[in-house]
């Protein structure tokens, strides 16, 4: 979920962001020649015959400027939209907005606190101590789980994605020809930031109509990159996954750089670990085994100095570490003494979040990104069924199933590739010992079967209410001349994508489908763009860069975005209302924008409708491409001093929760 920027932003941001960043969409590590998403859309396109419905209107606007379309589609009344709030105007400022008629009131910062005994927030004197008992740093996927059946009383689940030294720590940062430059980390520094990463479940309720964290609830927790874990699945107790302080492989030490994620049907709280290369250092001994496996999930990048102070991120020290990270893990909320699960049967990537619903036949079904460029989507399927009468029968339906890759062909149709031992290409001749060995290395065995290169495929949301999954593919940038077509018109497509997928017969677990494109983003008033939004989308409308996404129980979509560049795009990120249905399907409105230098991470709706939660992620990073600040932004030094305001505050982090002033639901 980090941020696409351009290569000057980059320079604005500590070394270590900047390393995540060029990873997130850099040179890629995908060496196939499997074929790309952009070319099978300018295929798909390409045959008239198939230019009906709604593909036609995509079809037609890859190859027309949208503003030529104006006349033609007047009839499309806004009249037929699914939304009808006030949209918020896009612009940059050190403030969040959200539309006419709502309250946006920030809940959770870094650094609340969450227990009875917590200390408070003391940015000049931190301690891994105090962070342990406090809201951690840059929070991302937001969760509600419904406590006693209620909306406006439950537990908020929050990922804590990675950590802005820049921002968090006072008096380490110099600035030289306008560059950041941050001094080598501590032992102190680093166990705050491995504090601060992880999750938070906390206790919330809605008194007299405003939400309030119950710091004495008694299923408040946090979660770290310290907290024991434990393997469970096929990986589990593999050769691959012993290292000398876990010799029998099932046991793991934390989990980290958590971007979505999900909440069961049964209601655990799964956490999805995307960037894990960033924290690993050294070098493998010559000759090692992994080499070509972590070369293919850019393992060691050494974003991160933990190595310099603990053995396990280090591979000369620890050569098996990595395996262990990559996975889904899950937690039961319901006990806080309990022991998280890293579940290995959903396989081993750089994950986007772990969306969830049930299928026809009880079996419940997980869509799955992998954020990296020309990487894949997934979705797995478990063997056992949901049993909504008891809780305990479900709580190990991950550890078997079917791990599934997407292959979308350019006549429409989709299918789902099972990822097993034995079938296909997935067998000793090409280096896979056991279904643990397709797992460890998930995107090779991808590779082998084919699976569709995408652009940084980002959150999978599947929708009960249509029958519909929505696939975020955030962007490309890294798009070559040679690789222009009619759907992606530029050398470096900087706005991504939004695919709709339709499982055959209506079956979540199907392993047929169709896809369109529902929307191409971007600036529509560019002729070049290419964008594919309806001509009712406003100048405030338009968005790029789709990354998180939620569909709420009307069935509506919201997006959310990461990489609007003040620079490039005059506007900060948000969270934008998509219809999906209708005459006003691919219009698109703004609801909410985060401050300067923020993501909009989350969002998540109560069962109600009638409360919005986002997570405004990483706010004041960057500064020198918002004009009226014009240089690099760091503690000392801020683009923004929100959610606080206040001298003594650095910017932070923050959970804001989202209702409407005359309690009436969200949108409508």
């Amino acid at each position: 979920m980090t941020d696409p920027r351009s290569p000057a932003h980059d320079d604005d941001v500590s070394p270590f962001r900047t390393s995540l960043l060029e990873e997130a969409d850099g040179a890629g590590s995908n060496p196939t020649a499997n074929p790309t998403m952009g070319e099978l859309i300018s295929i798909r396109f390409s045959r008239r015959g198939l230019l009906k419905g709604s593909l036609a209107v995509s079809a037609i606007a890859s190859t027309v400027s949208p503003l030529a379309l104006l006349t033609a589609e007047k009839a499309k009344a806004a009249s037929g939209s699914a939304f009808t709030f006030t949209e918020v105007e896009a612009g940059v400022d050190p403030k969040h907005h959200v539309a006419e008629g709502y309250d946006a009131d920030v809940l959770l910062r870094w650094g609340d606190a969450l227990f009875a005994d917590s200390p408070e927030f003391d940015p000049k004197n931190q301690s891994a101590e105090a962070q342990r008992r406090q809201f951690g740093y840059n929070n991302d996927y937001v969760g509600f789980i419904p406590l006693n059946g209620s909306a406006e009383h439950g537990l908020l689940v929050v990922n804590h994605e990675y950590t802005n030294e820049h921002l968090m720590f006072p008096g380490i940062v110099s600035v030289a020809e306008g560059k950041l430059k941050v001094a080598p980390a501590d032992q102190k520094r680093v166990d705050i930031e491995m504090a601060a990463h992880g999750g938070t479940i906390v206790e919330i309720r809605k008194v007299d109509g405003k939400w309030q964290v119950v710091r004495d609830g008694k299923l408040n927790r946090r979660i770290t990159s310290t907290t024991p874990m434990v393997l469970s699945g096929p990986v589990a107790g593999h050769d691959r996954v012993k290292t000398k302080d876990d010799t029998a492989g099932t046991r793991v030490i934390g989990t980290l750089n958590n971007c979505a994620g999900g909440v069961t049907p049964w209601g655990t709280y799964v956490m999805a670990e995307e960037n894990f290369h960033g924290y690993f250092l050294g070098k493998l001994p010559e000759g090692h085994k992994e080499a070509a496996n972590y070369k293919r999930y850019g393992v060691p990048e050494g974003a991160y100095e933990w190595g310099n102070f603990y053995e396990r991120f280090d591979l000369s020290k620890e050569p098996n570490e990595p395996n262990r990270f990559g996975w889904i893990v899950e937690v039961d909320v319901n006990d806080p003494n309990s022991v998280p699960k890293k579940r290995t049967a959903l396989g081993r990537f750089k994950h986007e979040g772990a969306e969830s619903i049930v299928a026809k036949d009880g079996r419940v079904v997980f869509y799955l990104g992998d954020d990296e460029r020309f990487d894949y989507v997934y979705k797995f399927v478990t063997a056992g069924r949901f049993n909504p009468n008891d809780r305990a029968a479900n709580m190990d339906l991950l550890d078997e199933g079917t791990l599934h890759v997407a292959k979308f062909e350019a006549d429409g149709s989709l299918t789902w590739m099972p990822l097993v031992f034995g079938q296909g290409p997935l067998t000793a001749a090409n280096g896979f010992e056991s279904q643990a060995d397709v797992l460890i290395e998930t995107r090779r065995a991808s590779d082998l079967l084919g699976a569709t290169k995408m652009d940084r495929p980002e959150d999978v949301q599947p929708n009960g209410v249509n029958g519909k999954v929505y696939v975020m593919l955030t962007n490309n940038t890294r798009r070559k001349d040679d690789q222009i077509d009619a759907a992606n018109p530029r050398a470096k497509n900087a706005f991504g994508h939004i695919i709709e997928i339709a499982e055959a017969d209506g079956d979540f677990a199907a392993t047929k489908g169709r896809w369109e494109v529902l929307l191409k983003c971007g600036d529509p008033s560019v002729a070049s763009v290419g964008a594919s939004f309806s001509t009712d989308t406003t100048k405030n409308g338009w968005f790029g860069m789709p990354d998180n996404c939620a569909v709420d129980s009307a069935g509506r979509l919201w997006v959310a975005t990461d990489g609007n560049n003040p620079k490039e795009t005059g506007r900060t990120d948000g969270l934008w209302a998509v219809d999906v249905e209708g005459e006003a399907r691919a219009t698109s409105k703004l609801f909410f924008r985060v401050p300067v230098g923020a993501e909009l991470c989350g969002p998540l709706f109560t069962p109600d409708d009638r409360t919005a939660f986002v997570a405004v992620q990483h706010p004041g990073d960057g500064g020198t491409d918002w004009a009226p600040f014009g240089r690099p932004s760091y503690y000392e030094d801020l683009s923004t001093r929100w959610p606080d305001f206040r001298d003594d505050m650095p910017v932070r982090p923050a959970v804001v929760v989202i209702t409407k002033q005359d309690g009436g639901k969200i949108g409508a």
